[in-house]
């Protein structure tokens, strides 16, 4: 567990922002917003659980893309998928069970008699990507936090994020139009999941496809020098923006 403070200039426009109140965590057990409490209240914290519902401050807090990255020499593994009309699996999920949510979609839809519903526990991970290359929409069901690496995953082989995670804040909100590449569905409506992804018509998924594609470059790390609009530049900004149009 890594705490670390940073006071910096941040360039990105004719001004030189300097972050006093940036405050940062490498949360790999999402106790983050109990544990930035107090003092650290009047930072702005870049966290992985953005959690509206255990003190993620919207305006203020910065939502974190939670990622994992197997190689250093190839940070985004091996980015992108099979068009649209080679995707033939409708949804795909596998994972661990952590948390309540998934447990409640692996028992609505792991013995589906539906064949495009893929839906299982944990699984190797040559088969894991090799279905989110081939699947329309890729489920990120919350686990003991509101994010997942899925999130990154999904739009990094071209699939379409089906969001179920009532209190998650996704990343860059204040750049990106989530709803026009992603799918949010409540918690409630996990019986309902297959129902609400085939009412979605086709030009509208082939548009969501399109769009995913586009916002691959704001999800992406490089070996080396960060590359202009890639994901610590993302990052940065989502920190200069909470910092100069503070609405909390």
């Amino acid at each position: 567990m890594t705490f670390l403070g940073i006071r910096q200039n941040v360039v990105g426009s004719s001004d030189e922002i300097p972050t006093d109140f940036f405050f940062r965590r490498n949360d790999t057990d999402g106790r983050a917003p109990a544990e930035t409490r107090g003092p650290y209240m009047n930072c702005i914290r870049s966290l992985c659980n953005a959690d509206v519902g255990i003190d993620f401050v919207v305006g203020k807090d910065v939502s974190l893309p939670e990622t994992k990255i197997s190689a250093a020499q190839n940070p985004n593994g091996n980015v992108g998928g099979n068009r649209p009309s080679k995707r033939t699996i409708l949804a795909f999920f596998a994972g661990n069970m952590h948390g309540y949510v998934r447990p409640i979609l692996l028992n609505h839809w792991s013995s589906s008699p539906e064949p495009d519903m893929k839906i299982f526990n944990r699984i190797n991970h040559k088969s894991y990507i090799r279905f989110m290359k081939q699947s329309r929409f890729c489920v990120c069901a919350k686990g003991y936090e509101v994010n997942s690496p899925r999130v990154v995953e999904s739009v990094l082989y071209g699939c379409v994020p089906v969001i179920i995670s009532d209190n998650f804040v996704p990343p860059f909100l204040e750049v990106l139009d989530w709803e026009s590449f992603a799918v949010f569905v409540s918690e409630k409506e996990i019986p309902n999941l297959r129902k609400i992804l085939i009412s979605i018509p086709l030009r509208r998924y082939v548009e969501m496809h399109k769009r995913v594609l586009k916002v691959q470059k704001h999800f992406m790390w490089h070996d080396g020098e960060p590359v202009r609009y890639d994901m610590f530049h993302m990052i940065l900004h989502s920190v200069w923006y909470n910092r100069v149009f503070q609405t909390f």
